[in-house]
């Protein structure tokens, strides 16, 4: 039987040549095919930057410190509960959501729902059912601004071209954040005696 002819040589087409044998010896090194692109060294350009964003934003932490008090309370009083008795701000958006779900809905089925992606029509019909209009708007607004941007076309001009560039997990930290802001804002402003709903300029008696 005649024997297959392997021929020695340079080359990185696998597809023209299946079969090659690539000698490497101590004074050479495999070569990697394919611009890498520019560059830039850790240490001095990421990490100077990276100092002067932390120290621009002690700045701006002392700054607001400075001139406007924390929202402090009264001493604690163990005979006085506040009505309503609100969370920390950084869970005033779970509290807002234990106001309209019970708490396997609200500590594990929404969030399940929205790691899974589940469509946008469902879950505002969802949220329509349980009368949940602190989360309902932001997330039809969101969805707006997304169905919105699939009709732009990429290069034009503005807030269009934004919007027409955005990748879908994007969409998916905007909207993350615009529901967090949200209940964050109506757990502060416009939750009143009974977790009801308050207008923050009336008065009512607590």
């Amino acid at each position: 039987m005649e024997k297959n002819k392997i021929e020695t040589g340079f080359s990185s087409d696998a597809k023209k040549e299946a079969r090659r044998v690539v000698f490497v010896t101590k004074k050479t090194s495999a070569k990697v095919v394919g611009d890498p692109g520019p560059q830039l060294m850790t240490y001095p350009h990421l990490l100077i930057r990276e100092a002067m964003a932390f120290q621009l934003l002690v700045i701006a932490m002392v700054l607001v410190a400075l001139f406007w008090d924390a929202p402090l309370e009264q001493l604690a009083n163990p005979l006085l509960t506040p009505n309503p008795a609100k969370a920390p701000w950084y869970f005033l958006g779970l509290q807002e959501l234990l106001h309209f779900f019970p708490p396997f809905v609200a500590g594990i089925l929404i969030p399940t729902l929205v790691v899974v992606l589940i469509t946008v029509i469902i879950l505002l019909a969802f949220l329509a059912v349980f009368h949940a209009w602190t989360i309902f708007a932001p997330t039809a607004l969101v969805a707006a601004l997304l169905l919105f941007s699939y009709t732009v076309r990429e290069g034009q001009k503005g807030w269009l071209n934004v919007l027409a560039t955005k990748s879908l997990s994007w969409w998916v930290m905007t909207w993350f954040i615009a529901v967090a802001v949200c209940l964050t804002v109506v757990g502060t402003f416009f939750r009143g005696p009974g977790w009801s709903w308050v207008w923050p300029w009336r008065t009512h008696a607590g």
